[in-house]
């Protein structure tokens, strides 16, 4: 089973919790045991899964790769001014793979699965999610 889920994004870089509609197209598979795979469509933009109960480990990773990769020092700039959003993406990667265990993710208390954005603001940034069943 595919699906596509849509998000709009409102900053330039930003970590946008997309567990809750993950989790429901999970539900609604109605698979007992499997993987479901979260990639998000396009070269500027990645997934990732990290801590929820607050927005400052949200902001730390902002922060940490803002620090490690600053916008208009690279190459690519030469194009469209949006190297570091590419290199961002590329270190951050575009998938994960969540076990589905007894109908539900296998996320523990403290994980979230995170689009984020490092080239929005974005009207539409588009996420192929994939579930496999076990047999």
């Amino acid at each position: 089973m595919q699906q596509l889920v849509h998000v709009r994004t409102d900053q330039h870089n930003g970590l946008y919790d997309i567990t809750s509609s993950i989790a429901e197209i999970v539900k609604k598979a109605n698979i007992g045991s499997g993987m479901v795979n979260v990639y998000v469509q396009g070269a500027t933009a990645g997934i990732m899964i990290q801590e929820n109960w607050d927005d400052s480990v949200q902001n730390d990773v902002i922060t940490l790769l803002r620090k490690l990769v600053p916008p208009g020092v690279w190459e690519h700039d030469a194009q469209d001014n949006n190297g570091d959003a590419h290199l961002k993406a590329g270190i951050v990667g575009p998938s994960e793979t969540i076990p589905i265990i007894e109908g539900k993710m296998g996320l523990s208390t403290w994980q979230n699965i995170f689009l984020c954005e490092f080239d929005g603001p974005r009207d539409d940034r588009s996420i192929v999610v994939t579930l496999s069943e076990s047999r």
